[in-house]
């Protein structure tokens, strides 16, 4: 998630605080359209957003 916060920051001029609570707002909606049994899904894809590039290297 942090590196959609930091893009958010980057790209669209938002504040920190700002960038946090769209994600938070875009996150909520997306799991709102989604069966209740997918909606883990997105926390999951969030939370492991950054995964591929933090095990470059490796």
């Amino acid at each position: 998630m942090q590196d959609i916060i930091t893009q958010l920051v980057e790209k669209v001029g938002l504040s920190t605080e700002q960038a946090e609570k769209s994600l938070q707002v875009i996150k909520e909606y997306i799991q709102s359209q989604l069966p209740p049994m997918m909606q883990g899904m997105v926390d999951n894809f969030l939370s492991q957003a950054r995964q591929p590039e933090d095990s470059i290297g490796e």
